[in-house]
């Protein structure tokens, strides 16, 4: 269940929107447009958890098996350099 509430609704009563979390993710706007979301800790570590595989980022940057690595997307924009001549003395 997802609940939408404005950032002065949410403000005058956190423990309601707290309570909503527990159900769902809380959408808070700002002038109407989604701004924040709250979740409760175990959405989060879920979320968190399967975005990484439940690996830490220093783990992540460790692998060395190609074949372990292999189940990571990471392609990279290319970079587009313009060499310029330079003069040397």
């Amino acid at each position: 269940m997802i609940t939408t509430l404005s950032s002065r609704a949410f403000n005058h009563d956190t423990g309601s929107a707290k309570k909503a979390a527990l159900q769902g993710p809380v959408f808070i706007t700002d002038r109407g447009r989604p701004a924040h979301v709250l979740l409760s800790i175990e959405d989060y570590q879920r979320l968190a958890g399967a975005s990484t595989g439940g690996a830490s980022i220093v783990d992540l940057l460790a692998m060395q098996d190609d074949a372990a690595a292999a189940g990571i997307d990471f392609d990279p924009p290319r970079l587009n350099l313009r060499a310029r001549p330079v003069e040397l003395g």
